[in-house]
């Protein structure tokens, strides 16, 4: 396609406004073939009006209301972000609930990927140790002991991938038996269990903390270590308490967390790769900035693979729940059944008031780089972001800090900032897929994170951050499904250790930062 031949993209045909294409922008009295004529020089992937309007008229993309005019516009205008007022989200009293779920596809067999298995039957797509912290007192000292076991233990044992310190800022200073804190102490109790872990990781107590191994970990096994002894068994986490374990001064501290830890890398380093279906995946979608080519090019592109997914029996989480909320009254129709429909409001409902409480409601939502990209409010963000989730049947809810026990599409309920939705994520996904208009360099330890880019200018311009450009459905050199189906297969690869993403190539992992909404003492 030539930069010069404009070009723009209408998504639905009751939309009365469409996307610049044409990197750079089109300037003004740009001449369109059908004879629209540009009022105003349009930066590329914002939005131009193709019919005039008058103040108050809705504004329509996706087929749906994004808000309404507030001026007076001819066709050809720029319709910016302060031009358009924001409507009202979607009442929760009247939705309809499962009243157009999705018949079953035909399923995808014969897919598969080289997993590491667990006891459990789940199937991790890295090998890793993980120590996990109660409280972040210890993080300190347990980053130093990962960067010795980095140094001097790993290279003794080639079939781990690495140490993961699982640390964050919870634990202590913190209402620990309020309502709230479940949500911090499950996520962390059901990341310090992850797939890619073995299930088993070394656990670090400083001893006086509110949030006590045992409660992050109910109803498992712990196993006390001895200042100098090892654990005897290897299929449950044990616990090195720093108060109470007589270690004297930071050199034994430091050296007993790598006696335990070269033990389980002993246990991590015999386990192999081996066959696994498609179905012992569990991918966590999410966006990152976001711009106005996300809802035409990468989402739905992501859609179609997660559809494909669905399919081989996997289970495909997508969260953000005030990049959802504008979109609710499309997905509830979709429900597997009544009840999953009404867990759906649920969460919304919970957030609404969540945010009530801190004086602050959905329209907090965009970034400046959101906006930067064509992205006038959090109504059009809303509407591309759910073309994640596909056309599948919406088949369970998981509340905050929860784990994701079916199959298929399900629904996580997390806040829509990038590290605390995919800290979230982790409680179940053993792989990430990650959309991105403006860019993000963002990765996690525990999975590895696909990036796929809205706009081939971007994959281009950071061509070693990016690992799928979803751009060329814009141009129109290839189409959702083309790109759909590269991603699925990009997935298993990964999945299975043939191919490495380009964070994890430049260990690109962000901090873990479980969600907290519960008060601090």
């Amino acid at each position: 396609m030539s930069h010069l031949t404009p070009r723009r993209v209408q998504v639905h045909a009751r939309d009365n406004v469409a996307i610049i294409v044409n990197p750079g922008g089109l300037p003004a009295g740009t001449a369109f073939d059908d004879g629209l004529v540009l009022r105003d020089t349009i930066p590329q992937s914002h939005k131009v009006l193709l019919r005039g309007g008058s103040a108050g008229d809705p504004v329509v993309r996706y087929g749906e209301v994004i808000g309404h005019l507030n001026r007076d516009l001819d066709a050809g205008a720029w319709v910016r972000e302060d031009l358009i007022d924001l409507p009202g989200a979607p009442a929760l009293d009247d939705l309809p609930l499962a009243t157009a779920t999705p018949a079953a596809a035909d399923p995808l067999t014969g897919f598969t990927f080289e997993g590491y298995r667990n006891a459990d039957g789940s199937f991790g797509t890295k090998n890793l140790l993980g120590i996990t912290t109660t409280v972040q007192c210890v993080a300190p000292t347990v980053d130093y002991a990962v960067r010795r076991i980095q140094a001097e233990l790993l290279p003794r044992f080639p079939n781990v991938d690495g140490v993961v310190a699982i640390t964050h800022s919870y634990g202590c200073g913190v209402a620990i038996d309020a309502p709230g804190a479940a949500v911090p102490i499950q996520t962390l109790g059901h990341i310090s269990r992850h797939a890619n872990l073995g299930g088993a990781p070394l656990v670090v107590s400083l001893g006086c903390e509110k949030l006590r191994p045992e409660r992050m970990l109910p109803g498992v096994a712990l196993q006390r270590a001895g200042a100098a002894s090892l654990p005897v068994l290897s299929s449950d986490p044990y616990v090195l308490t720093l108060q109470d374990q007589g270690l004297r001064g930071f050199g034994e501290i430091v050296a007993a967390i790598l006696r335990h830890a070269e033990r389980r890398l002993e246990e991590l380093n015999r386990r192999q790769r081996q066959p696994a279906p498609a179905s012992r995946l569990t991918v966590g979608l999410q966006c990152g900035g976001s711009d106005a080519f996300s809802g035409v090019t990468c989402n739905p592109a992501v859609g179609y693979a997660a559809d494909l997914l669905v399919r081989a029996g996997a289970t495909v989480m997508f969260s953000e729940v005030t990049e959802v909320r504008d979109a609710v009254h499309l997905l509830t129709p979709r429900a597997a059944n009544r009840d999953v429909a009404l867990s759906l409001i649920r969460e919304m409902r919970w957030y609404d008031e969540y945010l009530g409480r801190g004086q602050a409601d959905r329209s907090a939502n965009p970034t400046p780089g959101n906006k930067r990209g064509g992205l006038s409010n959090v109504v059009e963000k809303a509407l591309g972001s759910v073309a994640k989730a596909g056309t599948t049947a919406l088949n369970q809810v998981v509340s905050h800090g929860g784990r994701a026990t079916a199959a298929g599409l399900v629904f996580m309920a997390t806040p829509a900032s990038d590290f605390i939705c995919g800290t979230q994520q982790l409680t179940s996904m053993n792989l990430h897929v990650f959309t991105t208009g403006e860019g993000s360099p963002y990765g996690l330890a525990l999975a590895p994170v696909v990036k796929v880019s809205s706009r081939t200018s971007l994959a281009e311009r950071w061509h070693d951050l990016i690992d799928i450009d979803a751009g060329r459905i814009a141009t129109g050199e290839a189409s959702i499904e083309d790109v759909g189906w590269e991603l699925f297969r990009f997935i298993l690869d990964v999945a299975g250790g043939r191919r490495k993403t380009w964070a994890d190539h430049w260990g690109l992992h962000n901090a873990l930062s479980p969600f907290n909404p519960g008060p601090v003492t």
